[in-house]
């Protein structure tokens, strides 16, 4: 398992167009991807998910990764939330 913690940069927080975004990414990878938030772990493939946590601008979220492909799968989403989610 690998792990990062990070804060959410994007005004807007992961609303509709930014958890799209990120679930499109998670899900090209076959690992599980994690979103560790208050006490909650939210599954980041999952964009009803992702968009009910109320994650916003701000958060300091944890990206967890565990599988095959888990250094590749944390850098693509870490890397996608801390540029703001292309916002």
């Amino acid at each position: 398992m690998k792990s990062r913690k990070l804060q959410v940069v994007n005004p807007s927080g992961l609303h509709l167009r930014p958890a799209g975004l990120l679930c499109q990414t998670s899900m090209k990878f076959k690992s599980k991807i994690s979103i560790l938030f208050q006490d909650n772990e939210i599954n980041a493939k999952s964009v009803l998910n992702v968009m009910a946590s109320g994650i916003k601008c701000g958060s300091e979220i944890e990206v967890q990764c565990t599988g095959d492909d888990e250094e590749e799968a944390l850098e693509a989403v870490c890397n996608l939330i801390s540029t703001g989610l292309k916002e």
